[in-house]
């Protein structure tokens, strides 16, 4: 045995059940010993599609995610990936061959690079199975029980070094199994005397909070609390008739109107960061603000909390229970508007399909009309980007996968990879803007090998959207933004899909043909939508800029 193999074998052992990556002579045997102790390991195309894969992967599964690159450009390859796991706190572990000798065409300061996003650096430093097996176990409790992305270094000169066959530890899998704590009594029974004053409690779940739905629809009956989430937690509380879907820029306008109303506000895993909050424009003035929530540090950023109280949001909501129960902001005329006007499809719109554009409103109520509903959905960003966010429904948390933590395009089809794999139980949804679709064209290969029956949608209005629409009011010119048509359908049928381009309502009928099967090719939808306007969440977003 070598030490990649030993590393590979005590990651196995850890409970590891699935690896991405792409494979070179630097990350060759790790990937092997993960695959011979009974890892799945999936290739992809390139590796920032394999370290968003993981990310995904993570989210949707419960599990921690697995990355294997090279050393050197595999890992810079993989960098916005792995950025964008690590600000959204991910659990994940990129395993990366490492060049220590500077005269090597590969070296790079790798421990640097991943200091410089959020990341924690470790290395294998010595040769030998107790040592390997010793910082690999390390690297998966710090990813699972810190929720961090960490990234185990594997010199080249130590990762090929025999070693004995040291069998991993018992208990190697890091979970201690403990309840969940809550830190401070003080906090918690200031945040009761808050929830028994308020009288139009607003409670905003984020994704600090997804495993935490029983407790805080118990809780929230108790406080006559109205139900919203960050866009991260979206699905949280469906089903539920106090839902308002998502709070900040996406939200509707029923749910911009009632959140403002409240006068208390109650973040469970949520950071209320200014997507959340529209930079803090939906708490308004004398409204309380509470947030529960294992970092500390989120206390004091974005909207200031009145009271914190850190611990697991689960935790805390139990230590709630016996809370007397209030009516709140449950009247039955407030119910009455959600289900009225909860969801955006709701709020009327004149349709703007014509001359060859389908409007992206009414393309994507189509397809949630067609699409089965156990479905899991993943969001690349753009201008397009609250059309499928807003108007396709998804049966729970678990069906919206959404990394935009780093606001990249392109990350959208490995996103919903990812979720693909961790879910196969659902049909997987991939919604692209034209950009961020060519970025990440290579991974239609992946999806035609894994066999996986997924729907594309892209948004085409053939240009960088956002840019358009927040410098072309200005007179600027748009030259560089816009592009001239690509046959995206074709693409993709080169690729082994099916596809269906639309134009119009009636185009849709492709896909209705698709659905009815047998469903042995994924599909695409090339939707040339219209572009005389920009999305209403984007003058929100550019706020931040």
């Amino acid at each position: 045995m070598i030490v990649a193999e030993a590393v590979g074998r005590a990651l196995a052992a850890c409970g590891v059940g699935t690896a991405f990556g792409v494979v070179g002579s630097g990350n060759f045997h790790v990937t092997n010993a993960l695959v011979a102790h009974g890892v799945r390991y999936v290739a992809a195309r390139h590796e920032g599609g394999a370290a968003t894969m993981a990310d995904a992967y993570a989210r949707m599964s419960g599990r921690a995610g697995v990355v294997s690159v090279h050393q050197g450009p595999g890992l810079t390859n993989a960098m916005t990936g792995l950025t964008e796991a690590a600000k959204s706190r991910t659990p994940l572990i990129v395993v990366a061959g490492e060049a220590t000798e500077p005269q090597s065409n590969f070296h790079i300061d790798q421990a640097a690079l991943a200091t410089a996003v959020g990341a924690v650096p470790m290395r294998v430093t010595e040769a030998g199975s107790a040592v390997a097996v010793a910082v690999a176990v390390e690297a998966y409790r710090v990813a699972v029980e810190e929720r961090r992305t960490v990234l185990l270094n594997l010199p080249l000169d130590v990762q090929t070094a025999p070693c004995d066959a040291v069998p991993p530890p018992a208990g190697a899998s890091a979970s201690s199994g403990a309840e969940p704590s809550v830190t401070s009594s003080a906090s918690v029974a200031e945040l009761r005397r808050l929830l028994a004053a308020a009288e139009r409690p607003v409670f905003i779940a984020g994704r600090g909070a997804r495993h935490a739905r029983r407790e805080l629809e118990e809780l929230a009956g108790r406080a006559g609390a109205l139900l919203a989430t960050s866009a991260v937690a979206k699905g949280l509380f469906r089903g539920s008739p106090w839902d308002l879907d998502v709070s900040g820029g996406f939200a509707t306008p029923l749910a911009v109107e009632l959140i403002r109303g409240a006068d208390l506000v109650v973040a469970w895993g949520c950071a209320l960061n200014m997507w959340t909050s529209r930079h803090g424009s939906l708490v308004s003035p004398g409204t309380k603000v509470a947030k529960v929530d294992l970092d500390p540090g989120v206390f004091t950023t974005h909207v200031p909390a009145d009271v914190g109280v850190a611990g697991d949001v689960a935790a805390v909501a139990r230590s709630l229970a016996d809370l007397p129960a209030a009516s709140g902001y449950r009247s039955p005329e407030v119910g009455h508007r959600i289900r009225e006007e909860g969801r955006w499809r709701a709020v009327p719109y004149a349709d703007e399909s014509g001359g060859g554009r389908i409007d992206p409103r009414t393309l994507t109520i189509g397809l949630d009309d067609l699409l089965p509903q156990e479905r899991i959905v993943a969001i690349d960003s753009g201008n397009f980007m609250g059309y499928p966010s807003m108007f396709l429904e998804v049966p729970d948390e678990g069906g919206f996968c959404f990394t935009q933590a780093f606001q990249s395009i392109g990350l959208g089809l490995a996103t919903a990879i990812g979720a693909a794999v961790a879910r196969p139980d659902r049909l997987p949804v991939a919604a692209l803007g034209d950009g961020g679709a060519l970025m990440g064209l290579a991974e239609l290969e992946t999806v035609v090998r894994l066999g996986l029956p997924m729907v594309v949608v892209v948004y085409d209005d053939e240009a960088y959207g956002a840019e358009v629409h927040h410098f072309g009011p200005h007179g600027h010119p748009l030259g560089t933004v816009t592009f001239p048509p690509a046959d995206l359908a074709a693409i993709a049928r080169g690729h082994g899909f099916a596809a269906v381009t639309v134009t119009g309502e009636g185009d849709l009928a492709g896909v209705a043909e698709w659905l009815k099967g047998p469903r042995d090719r994924p599909l695409l939808v090339h939707a040339k939508v219209t572009r005389e306007r920009g999305s209403w969440w984007l003058e929100e977003a550019f706020r931040g800029h």
